[in-house]
């Protein structure tokens, strides 16, 4: 079994693990790459989400090979083999060991952005990662948790090894593992997207989880379920009202991608705290994301855009704005030239326009296309674009940036330059 990627095998995680709604778990992921996948198993069980924090202990001269690993409350999982074969003696244990730890703590207050850990006593844990290979840190989580006071300890993971899959049965009350592979060598070999999760996507999933839970609804970014192509298919989306916003920001991600881009979030986040309301949704179902032709076929996604439109304009009233990012943006200009003057404006991030074809010249809404300094080929793809269009437009350069706009400030600048795009274009909220 292979999975899409992590949103993909948290989804199909959460299926197996319905049977644990009613014992009001706490879902813990490991942070970075098991929190995505964990998101979605809290989400679908209605669950609170935290993380449960481990250090890998690697042998100083190799820190690739894991000697062990520890986790908070003193917690320690030491590989007595690998310990003997690398020949670490007790110093060289105590001197990594205080490095982690003060890792460890870092990593607290980053990721709860100062939450209090979630109390686990007398509560049942789901341990999420996305995929086990040795199984020293996952083991060193189930300790942690268990260490905590929780009643009862459920390890979940989409992909393991089967020695250690079974050698977990006997360390867990409920072991759910969806692919014990005989062929294995790396986790990621069992996914066709492993791209490496950011900090930054690891304190918004925590943040969205607490402010679902706290009851934040529609105004702080309310889980939607959008129906299109007659209902036949059901898409999820992320909506965030602000009272009183002007207009609604609607987001198109780019291949490889999901509404759980770390990057669009950030946007979306400027723009709520500016009064705008934003929805983030995925433009594909996890089974049409399989074929990955699918990602790249802008007119049918350009489609399934302009029917969630259609959705939101019989829901909410305000004008509708579209934020596209990569190959996401072509679909955005494709189906705002669909909507003549029905689409108030349009923002491009690191887009390729060019994807949009002869549709360019039909887009009447007001378009700014926001390219990374650093983005060479794609910079001049936009240059191209920009003088093809017929409606006002703008090309902004944002100096030292790459595609994925990571360098320092770079991303802040273009959150800055839609929102102000957008509020120039829509009309004064009302006092």
């Amino acid at each position: 079994m292979r999975f899409i990627d992590r949103v993909d095998a948290g989804r199909r995680l959460a299926e197996r693990l319905g049977h644990l709604r009613g014992e009001r778990p706490v879902v813990l992921g490991l942070p970075r790459g098991g929190v995505p996948v964990a998101f979605e198993v809290a989400h679908a069980l209605g669950a609170t989400l935290d993380v449960v924090l481990v250090r890998k202990l690697g042998v100083p001269y190799h820190r690739e090979l894991g000697f062990g690993a520890i986790g908070e409350g003193g917690v320690r999982v030491i590989r007595d083999d690998i310990v003997r074969m690398s020949r670490v003696d007790e110093d060289d244990l105590a001197e990594v060991e205080r490095g982690e730890e003060a890792e460890l703590s870092r990593r607290a207050e980053q990721f709860r952005a100062g939450r209090e850990r979630v109390p686990l006593e007398g509560r049942t844990a789901i341990v999420v990662d996305d995929g086990i290979a040795t199984g020293a840190t996952a083991a060193a989580a189930c300790q942690v948790v268990r260490a905590q006071g929780a009643a009862r300890v459920v390890l979940a993971v989409p992909v393991a090894p089967p020695d250690a899959a079974a050698s977990f049965r006997a360390e867990v009350d409920e072991l759910v593992c969806l692919s014990t592979p005989a062929a294995f060598s790396a986790v990621g070999e069992w996914y066709h997207d492993f791209t490496q999760t950011s900090d930054e996507e690891v304190v918004e999933l925590l943040r969205r989880n607490a402010e679902e839970a706290a009851g934040g609804g529609e105004a702080h970014g309310g889980p939607l379920k959008l129906p299109v192509d007659g209902g036949a298919v059901t898409l999820a989306g992320d909506l965030a009202m602000p009272p009183g916003a002007p207009g609604l920001v609607v987001f198109a991600h780019g291949s490889g991608s999901s509404r759980l881009s770390p990057r669009n979030r950030a946007v979306a986040r400027a723009l709520n705290d500016a009064g705008l309301g934003t929805l983030l949704f995925d433009l594909l179902t996890p089974l049409e994301e399989e074929d990955r032709a699918n990602v790249f076929a802008v007119e049918p996604l350009a489609r399934r855009l302009t029917e969630v439109t259609g959705w939101l304009r019989r829901r909410e009233t305000v004008p509708v704005c579209y934020f596209g990012a990569s190959t996401g943006a072509a679909a955005a200009l494709w189906a705002a030239a669909e909507a003549g003057d029905g689409v108030a404006a349009v923002v491009s991030r690191g887009g390729r326009p060019d994807l949009a074809g002869e549709r360019l010249e039909e887009v009447r809404a007001p378009t700014l296309l926001i390219v990374g300094g650093h983005d060479d080929v794609v910079l001049d793809l936009n240059r191209q674009a920009a003088g093809r269009l017929r409606c006002e437009n703008e090309l902004a350069v944002v100096p030292g940036a790459t595609h994925l706009f990571e360098e320092p400030g770079a991303l802040d600048a273009v959150a800055d330059l839609a929102r102000d795009w957008f509020t120039r274009h829509l009309p004064s909220r009302p006092t």
